[in-house]
């Protein structure tokens, strides 16, 4: 098991109900650990919509998680 922080925003926060969660996960990288938590906490948003980013930097779905990573999954945000 790896434990990750993850840090939800804008929709994503709404549809988790909360800004911020400790996990622990069997997923192997980013792909299949928002797969598990879109199914847990009900994301309607998929990955081709989302950035992802790990410990403050912008990385890939296929990136690693690594234990004591914080993750952030950062939706469009609308704005002017």
């Amino acid at each position: 098991m790896t434990t990750v922080t993850v840090l939800y925003f804008a929709s994503l926060r709404d549809a988790a109900g909360m800004s911020s969660e400790v996990i622990e996960t069997n997923a192997n990288d980013l792909r299949t650990l928002y797969g598990e938590l879109q199914s847990l906490h009900g994301f309607v948003l998929t990955i081709d919509r989302l950035r992802v980013a790990v410990d403050g930097a912008f990385v890939g779905w296929n990136d690693a998680v690594c234990s004591g990573n914080e993750v952030a999954f950062i939706p469009p945000v609308s704005g002017g």
